[in-house]
């Protein structure tokens, strides 16, 4: 055998090994089943394992239901831009929602880069919280269940999350994520649960999800670019919002977001842009809203740019938020309300290059009305013989 060819051999097989999958099953590190006994401390060993190498890594999870407290992934001093965390069965938040009370994040990931999550159950156990809070007794704020921070190259595909406390899956500060196959449920009268909530992110897909909760299905906050929602159920909930906007002055604008081949169900709102009713320099412009289905949904359509809930901590100023260049193409279906178009634009900077276009929603088999102020653009091929803008 020449010494050439057992060089080759040599690099086929150092090769093959330096990029094989690593998994770190969490039952390993101490993790244990039943739902009581916290595995807090296993995660965060198989996540330190998986760092700790720079080949492709799996973090499992089979099934069984494992009990977690506040859990923290940190990434910066992470060497793997690999790791995937596939889950077979579900973790549970601690049933005494004062364990997690004000922290913020129940699983919480951070400057981490290249983490895929696949599968899996996350049950926040927020019923106590939501009564808590409804009975109008101290609460604490809750946490939101799973939440990404300054984070890079992020994929979300077939998790679940049902009953959080708060938001059920945040962005912040994140770039090039994909979420699909994502399941949100919780009760369409919890507080504050948000089902997807996008903060100062770019290049962010949400792909055929199904979302049930008691707040927006999809909120989409201040300084987030290039956003694709495509092929979602919303319901029930507020609908796909982007907003509230304009809380800060300084405050980055929203570009570039595609909402597509939605279905909204008994929502309280279609979509919606809202901003605060406060001085701010952030803007709206580059959206387009496309092949939408209402089914008895209460505000279809909407622009608030006069949000204030219960009349506090607003100036009784007009909102500064320049809203531009937005699109409702292809929207079908039934208003639960006779005005199924509302745009309430803002005085100070009111809204341009509005355009609706083959927009027909009935209500009682009826077209809607609409009402718009402060606001100019163009109506196309619309049956609403009421609509305010010509």
């Amino acid at each position: 055998m020449s010494s050439s060819y057992l060089l080759l051999l040599f690099f086929l097989l150092n090769s093959s090994t330096s990029s094989a999958t690593i998994t770190y099953n969490i039952l390993h590190y101490g993790a244990k089943s039943g739902g009581k006994s916290d595995s807090s401390k296993a995660f965060l060993s198989a996540w330190g394992a998986a760092c700790a190498t720079t080949s492709p890594a799996t973090i499992y999870v089979p099934q069984g239901r494992f009990l977690l407290k506040n859990v923290y992934f940190y990434g910066e001093h992470c060497r793997n831009r690999a790791i995937t965390i596939r889950i077979d069965g579900v973790l549970a938040a601690p049933s005494d929602y004062n364990v997690l009370g004000n922290s913020g994040s129940w699983i919480k990931f951070e400057r981490v880069t290249g983490v895929s999550i696949y599968g899996g159950t996350l049950d926040g156990q927020g019923t106590s919280l939501w009564a808590c809070k409804h009975s109008g007794k101290k609460c604490p704020q809750g946490a939101k269940s799973l939440a990404f921070y300054n984070s890079n190259k992020i994929i979300i595909s077939g998790l679940a999350s049902i009953n959080s406390q708060m938001f059920h899956i945040v962005m912040d500060g994140c770039h090039n994520v994909k979420l699909q196959g994502v399941r949100v449920s919780a009760s369409g009268n919890s507080p504050n649960t948000d089902g997807i909530h996008l903060q100062s992110s770019s290049g962010v897909t949400v792909l055929n999800s199904h979302i049930s909760t008691g707040d927006d299905c999809i909120s989409i906050g201040p300084g987030n670019s290039n956003v694709w929602i495509e092929k979602i159920a919303c319901g029930p909930g507020h609908g796909i919002s982007i907003g509230s906007l304009g809380w800060a002055q300084q405050e980055p604008g929203v570009q570039n977001v595609t909402v597509k081949s939605v279905t909204f169900t008994g929502t309280e709102n279609g979509v919606r842009i809202k901003t605060w009713a406060r001085p701010s320099h952030g803007f709206v412009k580059g959206v387009l809203f496309q092949h939408l289905q209402m089914v008895n949904v209460q505000n279809p359509i909407i622009i608030d740019q006069n949000y204030c809930p219960g009349e506090k901590n607003c100036p009784h100023q007009a909102s500064d938020i320049k809203i531009s260049g937005v699109t409702y193409e292809d929207i079908h279906g039934t208003s639960a309300t006779e005005v199924g178009v509302k745009l309430d634009c803002s005085k100070a900077y009111p809204c341009d290059r509005i355009r609706l276009e083959d927009v027909k929603l009935t209500y009682k088999n009826k077209p809607v009305e609409a009402i718009c102020t402060n606001v100019g653009g163009k109506l196309l091929a619309s049956a609403d013989d009421n609509s305010c803008l010509l």
